[in-house]
């Protein structure tokens, strides 16, 4: 199959599980900060949002988010590695992926973090772009972080009906919306299966199953 279609994804709980790394490194920050250390099951319902949000949410004020992240950034980078690893699927997703689509990373991580993340896994030269939190000013769930990797990859010849964003949480399929792309949920990261079945697009268990259901959803409509 020729690639007539673009392929999204999201990042952390998608593709990658970092939860080690980004709790690790989300403790090291409050508490050089004076904030008590919260429990991993709080941390992790809280990926997916900008790390500013996510520390507002633990009682950090505005005054002291910045230097929150900063210490954060700085710790994450230092272990992200040992720290992540592919989700479950995830290779076979992409290789069935780059037969039929142009792919792309559209993640609330630091493009400069992800493009090492998928270097070391071996599956950078796969993806046409990695849109990350630095690339535009209105992070997911607003559309501008899809509608710069369209730009980016630049393929108009591609059906709207053709464009997929995946991801794990309601973040990215409120994104999807309103970019006027296909969302697809996945199951394998941090979003809430209640709450994704409410907003109502199809929903897999993981990559690869989200995939395939792109894949035949674009050879029906031949």
């Amino acid at each position: 199959m020729s690639k007539r279609a673009i392929l999204l994804f999201d990042f952390d709980g998608t593709l990658i599980d970092s939860t080690p790394a980004i709790y690790a490194s989300f403790c090291a920050a409050l508490a050089n900060n004076g904030f008590a250390i919260p429990c991993q099951q709080s941390v992790e319902s809280s990926i997916g949002h900008t790390l500013h949000d996510m520390f507002a949410a633990h009682g950090v004020p505005k005054e002291l988010l910045e230097q929150c992240v900063a210490d954060y950034r700085a710790n994450y980078h230092a272990q992200m590695e040992r720290g992540t690893v592919l989700l479950p699927k995830v290779r076979e997703a992409i290789a069935l992926a780059s037969t039929f689509a142009f792919l792309g990373i559209v993640t609330t991580k630091r493009g400069d973090y992800s493009r090492e993340l998928l270097q070391r896994f071996g599956i950078a030269e796969q993806f046409a772009c990695v849109v990350g939190i630095e690339d535009t000013p209105s992070p997911k769930p607003a559309p501008e972080p899809i509608l710069c990797a369209l730009e980016t990859i630049a393929r108009p010849e591609i059906a709207r009906e053709h464009i997929f964003m995946i991801g794990d949480t309601l973040l990215d399929l409120h994104a999807a919306r309103a970019a006027d792309v296909r969302g697809l949920g996945v199951l394998c990261g941090f979003g809430q299966e209640a709450d994704l079945r409410a907003f109502g697009a199809p929903l897999f268990a993981n990559a690869l199953e989200a995939v395939a259901f792109a894949r035949e959803s674009i050879a029906a409509s031949r």
